[in-house]
């Protein structure tokens, strides 16, 4: 069965060099290969849905530039349908400087370029009512991520929001999100908890916030899954990481492509776990993200 996610979303260019080590404040280090990938969470969570079995629209916007040029390229060559990204003649395509740790281990910041101006008007309300998922992130605006999820609860369209980076949100925003996925880092952000908090508190206050189900990803410690005050902990897959660049939004794409073929969330999240654990052991963003057959047989491994 194939489910149809709409992604509102960011798309990048990542830069990428690996070093063994970050630079310390003022320091200049010598670092690794140089590469270029094709990118953006937006993007990344399209590519990961549609390879998890999704049927996969991405709105948002490029420049109208050789890089904007590219990742549409990219995105219609995974299958992924590209009609509803535009590209912007006074824009340039956002671009991802991320820096790779030895240990796989990766500090990012980004230029968003074009992504900024995903507008209001951007939006198709027949991708997003016609799809079971509605897919978001917040490197776009977030009065265009909270219309969308607007235009989704109006047509009973499920709205996943990955709430990262991690930003204020209004009340609004959240009580329409049904799937609410962060790491730690951003569970803190939003709760206003300390990262030394158990997640089942930060959860908490996130539901006293509307979000009726919260997922928390931990890293090598699995997921930890609070939904309508009932919680449980999903484990990590046993991975010797590589590149940790990506890893989440595999996590997130398959999550979204798995609601979106109705299993229940406790079979989506351990998915969502493989995908993530397989994403680490390969280089790049997009070019790391695993294909269904391969997620299947690792989440079946999974304690």
């Amino acid at each position: 069965m194939t489910g149809n996610i709409c992604v509102v979303g960011s798309i990048n260019i990542d830069m990428v060099i690996r070093t063994p080590r970050f630079p310390a404040t003022g320091e200049t280090i010598l670092g690794g290969p140089f590469m270029r990938h094709p990118g953006g969470k937006g993007a990344n969570q399209a590519v990961a849905a549609h390879r998890c079995g999704a049927s996969v629209r991405m709105l948002g916007c490029v420049g109208d530039d050789d890089d904007g040029r590219r990742m549409i390229e990219v995105l219609k060559s995974e299958g992924v349908d590209t009609s509803s990204v535009c590209a912007l003649e006074d824009a340039t395509t956002g671009v991802a400087q991320i820096i790779v740790e030895e240990t796989g281990d990766n500090r990012i910041v980004v230029a968003p370029g074009a992504n900024t101006r995903v507008g209001i008007k951007h939006l198709s309300v027949d991708a997003i009512s016609s799809s079971q998922v509605l897919l978001a992130q917040l490197e776009i605006p977030i009065p265009t991520v909270l219309q969308a999820a607007t235009i989704a609860a109006a047509a009973n369209t499920r709205v996943v929001l990955n709430a990262a980076p991690a930003a204020p949100l209004p009340p609004e925003l959240l009580d329409l999100v049904d799937v609410l996925v962060v790491n730690i880092v951003e569970a803190g952000t939003l709760s206003g908890r300390p990262e030394s908090a158990p997640p089942r508190a930060m959860a908490g206050e996130l539901g006293e916030l509307g979000v009726g189900t919260v997922v928390i990803t931990l890293g090598a410690d699995g997921s930890f899954v609070w939904q309508d005050g009932y919680a449980s902990y999903i484990s990590a897959a046993s991975v010797d990481a590589v590149d940790t660049v990506g890893a989440g939004d595999a996590f997130v794409g398959a999550l979204a492509a798995a609601l979106a073929r109705g299993l229940e969330l406790g079979k989506a999240v351990r998915l969502a776990s493989a995908a993530g654990g397989l994403a680490v052991t390969r280089e790049g963003a997009i070019p790391s993200l695993p294909r269904l057959d391969d997620v299947e047989k690792l989440a079946a491994t999974l304690p």
